[in-house]
């Protein structure tokens, strides 16, 4: 039952969209039973996939075991993919995990999880806390979308170092460049610095997720960027099983 995590120090550089998207694949591309777990209080990944999420039900009560995680899971519109929406009672998330002291319940939830979906993807809060530490403890596969920068290479350095202050035995990183214009210097510089990085491309058609609210390949399956997001996963499938 690997688990992949999506996760960036910051905002911006399409880490929801790109969780999604690798869910969906992974559901549609792998046929694998697939759950999108949404731990960014934003709340974004349910919105990407057409979910409209209960705001009474509290997703933060699965950690202290007040809520069984079953009854918050979503069915999307798309075969093999379901959800685990983020509500606002995340934003407590952080402290109630430092609370509780237990540095795997995360794992722990994920592992009962796993009994029923062979592949879980985690979207991680774009900050270093302990509800990210948990998640990067709980991954099988950490996926790192960096902006196209010539700082692209010391930008995945520090999300390295984060991850290895989470403890003995870190999961492998995979670092993505991510929302690449290869009109912009600065872009293809990134890339020739990092060339055995997967690239990500600025395209109106994975923008448009957010308008229909739906992932990449249900609408422009042939657009460049639904084709780099395939083979992203095609690739993490090797490395998943490479293991």
């Amino acid at each position: 039952m690997p688990v992949i995590a999506v996760y960036s120090v910051k905002g911006g550089v399409g880490k929801t969209t790109l969780a999604a998207n690798l869910a969906w694949n992974s559901a549609t591309l792998g046929g694998h039973r697939t759950l999108l777990w949404d731990l960014d209080a934003a709340g974004g990944a349910a919105f990407l996939t057409g979910v409209d999420v209960k705001r009474k039900k509290r997703a933060e009560g699965i950690f202290a075991r007040e809520r069984d995680p079953a009854t918050l899971i979503r069915a999307t519109a798309y075969p093999g993919l379901d959800v685990l929406p983020a509500d606002e009672s995340l934003w407590e998330l952080d402290r109630q995990l430092t609370l509780i002291g237990k540095k795997r319940r995360l794992a722990k939830i994920a592992a009962d999880l796993g009994k029923a979906y062979p592949r879980i993807v985690l979207d991680c809060p774009p900050v270093l806390n302990e509800v990210s530490a948990q998640a990067l403890r709980a991954a099988d596969l950490v996926v790192v979308p960096l902006p196209p920068s010539p700082l692209s290479s010391r930008a995945f350095e520090l999300v390295a170092e984060a991850v290895n202050g989470t403890g003995k035995g870190h999961p492998p990183m995979l670092p993505v460049l991510s929302m690449v214009d290869r009109r912009r210097s600065l872009h293809r510089a990134a890339m020739e610095a990092n060339r055995d990085w997967p690239v990500i491309p600025w395209s109106s058609a994975i923008e448009q997720c957010a308008v229909r609210r739906a992932p990449v390949g249900t609408f422009a399956g042939s657009s460049p960027g639904a084709r780099c997001i395939a083979a992203l996963w095609q690739g993490i499938e090797r490395k998943l099983a490479g293991k």
